[in-house]
């Protein structure tokens, strides 16, 4: 069996709006559960909701106009410049927010219409790490020129000078370019569910997912447009144009019953890890493997799409992950037969996907076969597309190739990292990736397993975004073979172990042994 390795990225539009997407994702992710927390409130207690409560609602408002651009905004800037960079761009979106309210306030006095206040969510994600980008090269300007005793002084009045200054540019150049770009989208949006012609967005949502396109579209435009919609209404449908985990689950189920090979084999667990755990990226190396069938997950999200705006059913907020559970969490929050409606969305959409995928599956299975006999390793060569798509490892990508069989798939036991010698007793563990949440939690959950069960007590095992990592962070660290030398610079002092794997990696018993034995000294 041949693996093909990833090729190498290059430039070009898709890797631009793809880097794009990724930023904008690392913006929006860690609030998510802010906007989880507000979709509840929203859901239960404005007028439409089921328990209507007056004072309670009054938390809705404030918190999606102030608090929720503030905190991606801060976010934006830690991104860029940390601490110093999230307090700068933190302020500076609140020019924007005032900037946006006096137009709309003008418009509406002038008897031009009742507009509503735009949520800046979009203008946050430009002037959070804009404003600390400004800060940053601001700072290396004036770097060991400033006398000894003046530092604070310094850094603190040119912080505030451009947190003063960018939330001018908020307020008066940001402001109204958001405005109108919200005017502009918001219309369409409004024109495709008023003429019924909202599933046709699947056309760009479903082949964008497979090319790791999608977070542009769903955190630059969908997100706030839909919590715009939730604060009027309740529940918004465009949450559910992306994260709908039906057509992932109805391709895999196609692949479990008409595929061939390695595919055939490792398809079932990919769908109970994309349609329970809601990580969809494992199913696009199946849709990669024959383009064909991303007809099959057009077709699938636009009768999820086209359920939904039947029944007008919708979600209470974002879910993230697009797990089935994350959905219907959601989804029963707004009340009534929402969630039943929005579970039929889920069901029509896996049944379409599995329909015409298995059409596609059987009229080309002659010729899997006779590819699969002759060694080609079609999923191996997929999987190293989507990788290459991504941009970066996947811990459950890895997986893939893995079950496959195809060499390579575990860690070298030459990897980098220096297990071998601990010369003090290692007490907490860290497991490191960009964000901090998906794959570096699921290996955090597998060593801590590990370490139980060989009855080591007094560890603790934990996940962090690599951003985050301090000199006082861990004992020793885990991370993937790609990110080492990030993680390297930000913690010199501390033990490094690198893996190819986070799921199931050769390196984790060596840890367990090199715990046992450092904490036996």
């Amino acid at each position: 069996m041949t693996t093909t390795a990833a090729p190498a990225q290059t430039g070009g539009a898709r890797v631009a709006v793809q880097k794009f997407g990724t930023f904008l994702s690392g913006m929006i992710m860690p609030n998510i559960p802010a906007l989880i927390a507000w979709g509840i409130l929203t859901a239960l207690f404005i007028p439409v909701g089921p328990f209507p409560n007056e004072g309670l609602a009054t938390i809705v408002g404030p918190t999606i106009h102030y608090l929720l651009p503030i905190l991606i905004a801060g976010t934006g800037g830690r991104m860029v410049y940390e601490t110093r960079g999230a307090v700068v761009g933190a302020f500076a979106v609140m020019g924007a927010i005032a900037g946006s309210d006096l137009l709309i306030d003008r418009i509406n006095a002038e008897g031009e219409g009742g507009l509503g206040y735009v949520h800046m969510f979009i203008g946050a994600m430009i002037l959070g790490p804009l404003s600390a980008w400004v800060m940053k090269q601001l700072d290396k300007l004036w770097d060991g020129k400033v006398k000894a005793g003046f530092e604070m002084l310094v850094n603190m009045f040119s912080a505030g000078i451009v947190a003063f200054l960018m939330g001018l540019v908020g307020f008066y150049i940001v402001a109204p370019i958001v405005n109108w770009i919200m005017s502009v989208v918001g219309g369409a949006v409004g024109w495709l569910v008023e003429t019924g012609l909202l599933p046709l967005a699947s056309i760009l949502i479903e082949p964008a997912k497979v090319f790791f396109l999608n977070n542009a579209i769903n955190h630059g435009v969908l997100t706030p447009l839909g919590t715009t919609e939730v604060a009027n209404d309740g529940s918004s449908i465009l949450f559910l144009l992306e994260a709908n985990p039906g057509p992932g689950l109805g391709l895999l189920l196609a692949f479990s019953v008409f595929g061939v090979g390695a595919a055939r084999a490792t398809a079932p667990g990919a769908a109970i890890i994309q349609f329970l755990g809601g990580i969809h990226e494992v199913y696009f190396p199946y849709a990669l493997m024959k383009p064909t069938l991303i007809l099959a997950l057009v077709l699938g999200g636009a009768s999820g799409v086209a359920t939904n705006m039947l029944l007008n059913t919708g979600l209470a907020g974002p879910a993230a992950p697009g797990s089935i559970f994350a959905v219907a969490v959601q989804a029963g929050l707004v009340g009534g037969g929402n969630l039943v409606g929005v579970l039929l969305s889920v069901v029509i959409a896996t049944a379409v996907t599995f329909a015409v995928a298995a059409v596609i599956l059987r009229a080309g299975r002659k010729r899997d076969l006779e590819r699969e006999a002759a060694g080609d390793d079609a999923l191996g060569a997929a999987v190293a597309q989507t990788t290459a798509n991504k941009g970066k490892e996947s811990a459950h990508l890895s997986n893939l190739t893995a079950a496959s069989g195809a060499p390579g798939a575990t860690a070298p036991a030459g990897a980098a990292g220096g297990t071998s010698v601990a010369a003090e007793p290692i007490r907490k563990i860290v497991f490191a990736c960009d964000a901090g949440m998906g794959s570096s939690a699921m290996g955090a959950s597998v060593l801590r397993n590990k370490i139980k069960k060989a009855g080591i007590e007094g560890v603790e095992v934990t996940n962090i975004a690599i951003a985050n990592l301090d000199a006082s962070t861990a004992d020793l660290i885990v991370t993937h073979r790609d990110l080492t030398d990030r993680a390297r610079q930000r913690t010199p002092d501390a033990m490094h172990v690198s893996v190819e794997n986070f799921m199931n990696s050769p390196k984790y018993d060596e840890v367990v042994r090199l715990v046992d034995e450092s904490n036996a000294q």
